[in-house]
């Protein structure tokens, strides 16, 4: 109920203190990369129910002569980079949080497609709700591997606390300003999680 409650609580301070910043965005996105401003995924939450996760629209839908689409790489733009390097595409995703959805710190809510490829142990991240930021996003974020990264998840479902989400925000506060978004190929992405091979 106390998480809850502080979910509630700074989601709608924030979405009302960055609500003019959060218009500005989306006018950019519609000018520069265009339509849809919303990125709207399906993604597993708790129990690894399904829902639509909102985020602000990064990249292009540019694609090759084949009209496959380009590779992450070549479809996020300059604007688009400098947006998810500092988080603010991860605005629209307080709507997901006020819904009862996410919470403002818990696992990040990845695709639907990799719930059938997770370990047993590894599947316990859904114990809890997914959230904005979480233990592995202040831990490494993409420059970690996929098996460190849910190590973390499963770490942070294990000892939950009040406390920890304070200190969990107050790490991605610092991270967002010094723009910590590659992994340790000098990715914006993460590639593709394909099962651990210890399953």
């Amino acid at each position: 109920m106390v998480k809850r409650a502080f979910d509630l609580l700074i989601a709608v301070a924030v979405s009302l203190m960055f609500a003019p910043l959060i218009l500005v965005i989306a006018l950019i996105i519609r000018l520069k990369i265009g339509r849809p401003v919303m990125f709207k995924q399906l993604r597993p939450g708790l129990h690894a129910k399904p829902f639509h996760i909102y985020k602000f629209r990064t990249m292009s839908n540019k694609k090759d002569e084949q009209g496959i689409l380009l590779p992450d790489a070549l479809r996020l733009s300059n604007f688009g980079r400098v947006v998810r390097s500092t988080s603010l595409d991860e605005l629209p995703s307080l709507w997901n949080v006020l819904n009862g959805e996410m919470s403002l710190v818990g696992p990040r809510p990845l695709l639907m497609e990799y719930v059938p490829l997770y370990s047993k142990e590894q599947a316990r991240r859904h114990n809890v709700k997914p959230g904005i930021t979480g233990w592995a996003q202040v831990n490494g974020r993409n420059a970690i591997s996929w098996e460190e990264k849910f190590k973390l998840d499963v770490w942070y479902v294990d000892n939950q606390s009040f406390w920890l989400d304070i200190k969990i925000i107050m790490l991605t506060i610092k991270k967002v300003l010094k723009r910590d978004d590659v992994n340790a190929a000098g990715e914006a992405t993460m590639s593709k999680f394909t099962g651990s091979q210890n399953q």
